[in-house]
């Protein structure tokens, strides 16, 4: 279970995980070795093969420094028909080649030719902690973390935030949930981020020297599930509120930095002959899940640096980690 912070108003999920949203799942792969401090993290949608059970989806670019693959079609079909892997930035081709394989192989066995698949893969660049031009993740690292995935998964440097910076501290893998009750009935949003972003200086949260990092550059992936019957429309107007929890902490996107989210509803769609019926919120009950998300993306980027021990650069400078300022600040008190 991942301890809740005190943010926002509404109630977190039993884990205060992503994993809150029934079926889905997250596995990491962590490489360490050598100078090689990286990883691939994946986020499973509930269905066995996603492809033959494709779910309502949309993306956000807030600002576009980053090399993602997959979100053309996301944003054109509203749909998501792989899982979502997340990685560093030099090795966003060989874990969609990966995908690739792994589709194939799922389709293989049920029966299915695959011809065309639209793998969802994001990235961080990590090479301040490792050395990126070596891409040690492939098929064996991305199959892993996908036999590894289950509901309860490890936070901090682990998986594709092994080797992250964010705020000038240690970044990586965060996550957190929230709950909403429509009708009588309870609905869960959850937020995973991959957090590589931020300059010190504009850190909200706690008190910080403001020499920790020059600017506002790098990364930020914001993985959204939620249960609650959305459209891929309205998913996109959920996804742009990640923003808030963004701003909060002090970010304020800046040019180096690439900010972007993807999510899905798990809540089914039905076949009636040629037509497809949808059941979704109404357009003025959108407030609810607004809120979520923003107090999500909030929490799940500060639970990645809560997580997330010291480490050391290639270039023998020191990372801290945002406890220990928490732990000192709270000495001088």
């Amino acid at each position: 279970m991942n301890a809740p912070l005190t943010i926002g108003k509404l109630p977190h999920g039993p884990r205060n995980q992503i994993t809150d949203v029934p079926g889905v799942r997250v596995g990491h792969c962590t490489v360490d070795d050598g100078d090689c401090h990286t990883g691939v993290t994946v986020v499973l949608p509930p269905s066995r093969n996603p492809f033959l059970e494709q779910l309502t989806a949309a993306c956000q670019v807030f600002n576009g420094y980053g090399k993602t693959l997959g979100l053309v079609q996301v944003e054109e079909l509203g749909t998501l028909e792989t899982p979502i892997a997340l990685t560093n930035t030099l090795n966003v081709g060989k874990v969609h080649d990966a995908l690739v394989s792994y589709m194939i192989d799922l389709c293989r066995a049920d029966g299915v030719r695959l011809t065309s698949v639209n793998p969802v893969v994001c990235e961080c660049n990590d090479s301040g902690l490792s050395d990126i031009a070596r891409r040690p993740i492939g098929e064996k690292e991305v199959r892993g973390a996908i036999e590894s995935a289950a509901a309860d998964f490890a936070l901090g440097a682990v998986g594709a935030g092994r080797g992250t910076l964010c705020y000038g501290m240690k970044g990586g893998i965060g996550s957190s949930s929230r709950q909403m009750e429509i009708d009588g009935a309870i609905y869960t949003m959850g937020v995973l981020a991959q957090t590589n972003y931020g300059a010190s200086a504009d850190f909200r949260a706690a008190c910080l020297p403001p020499d920790l990092a020059e600017c506002d550059k790098g990364s930020i992936i914001l993985i959204v599930a939620t249960d609650l019957p959305l459209s891929a429309r309205q998913l996109k107007r959920v996804l742009r509120r990640t923003s808030v929890g963004m701003a909060r902490l002090g970010s304020y996107i800046g040019h180096g930095s690439g900010e972007i989210a993807v999510g899905f509803t798990t809540a089914k769609k039905e076949a009636a002959g040629s037509f497809c019926i949808q059941r979704t919120l109404r357009e003025d009950l959108m407030n609810l899940p607004f809120r979520a998300v923003g107090e999500c993306a909030e929490e799940a980027i500060l639970q990645s640096m809560l997580h997330a021990e010291p480490d050391v650069k290639l270039d023998g400078a020191r990372v801290p980690s945002l406890r220990e300022y928490l732990k000192a600040n709270k000495t001088k008190k």
